[in-house]
């Protein structure tokens, strides 16, 4: 059984991996683990921490990855069947949006888990941003956030920006391939947050798509980031069936940020502000109740903020 398995996710691995040239000597050591008789005798869990070991080692590419399915798809390998359940999260999740909320001293925050396409989240992301439109600065904690879709972080990111006039990324898809440029969004529902500060709340557990908002962000100017540099995994992947219980995941391209030059993929996306990932919100709300007792008109708000920098200490 080891043999099947580990010949199919090779096979996976070989056909679709953006970077072929780290997938031939990486099968090639796999395989010949594999006839030495490394694999004998393990179970799947442990047959999946071997290979991704080994992936790791050869490809450094955090992205690259076999393990056990989600047990909600351990009945199928349809996709059509695991999409409808993958929706099925989101929905119950709300989009990765956890929370929303007007801090004292009205200061916006958004608790964002993960990144929903803009398609099957775009109301949920809508609403949200509706909700701290009227704030005078906010905060978007992604220190929870394990990513998601590549256009749903564009369509995020593009509420911070005037227009549709913006190159915020471009994605290869394959070795040389074709490249798709993400702009920011000409249309949005709701107002756009501008002219106001953006304070993105980062950890090491901070991944992907995630990390792309924060990054795409960061290279604009657009927001401040604090906390801990952030988990490294910037390729856009698919995910691949081995058996019902088994899969590899598998980057299919890469992102080339339009500034940089470069991403953010096994370095991770390193803070402006380095602190804590647990101080981070502490840090971040400081920062925005300055900001907010220094430009706000309103007698009542610079009160808030006041108190609530009295009670950060």
């Amino acid at each position: 059984m080891p043999k099947i398995l580990v010949e199919r996710a090779v096979e996976l691995m070989c056909t679709h991996y953006v970077f072929p040239e780290r997938a031939v000597p990486a099968a090639a050591d796999i395989r010949r683990r594999l006839h030495a008789g490394e694999y004998d005798g393990l179970g799947e869990a442990a047959l999946a921490d071997a290979l991704t070991h080994r992936l790791t080692e050869h490809c450094a590419d955090k992205h690259l990855r076999v393990r056990v399915r989600d047990a909600r798809l351990h009945t199928t390998v349809d996709p059509a069947e695991a999409d409808a359940v993958y929706r099925e999260h989101l929905r119950v999740t709300n989009h990765g949006v956890a929370r929303v909320e007007r801090l004292d001293g009205n200061v916006g925050c958004l608790d964002l888990r993960g990144v929903t396409a803009a398609a099957l989240g775009g109301k949920a992301i809508a609403a949200a941003m509706e909700l701290v439109s009227q704030t005078d600065a906010l905060i978007v904690d992604l220190r929870r956030n394990r990513g998601g879709s590549p256009d749903g972080a564009i369509f995020w990111t593009s509420y911070f920006f005037p227009d549709g006039e913006t190159h915020l990324n471009s994605i290869e898809s394959g070795a040389g391939g074709s490249v798709r440029q993400y702009w920011s969004l000409a249309y949005l529902p709701g107002e756009r947050y501008l002219d106001r500060p953006v304070y993105a709340l980062i950890s090491g557990n901070t991944f992907s798509a995630g990390e792309e908002f924060c990054y795409n962000l960061q290279a604009q100017g657009r927001a401040t980031l604090i906390g801990e540099t952030t988990r490294g995994g910037a390729h856009p992947t698919e995910r691949f069936p081995i058996t019902p219980t088994l899969e590899i995941t598998v980057p299919v391209a890469r992102s080339i940020n339009p500034v940089t030059g470069a991403n953010w993929e096994g370095t991770g996306v390193v803070p402006d502000v380095a602190v804590p990932a647990e101080q981070a919100h502490a840090v971040a709300y400081r920062l925005a109740l300055e900001h907010v007792l220094a430009v706000s008109a309103s007698p009542a708000v610079r009160d808030e903020a006041r108190d609530a920098l009295t009670a950060l200490g």
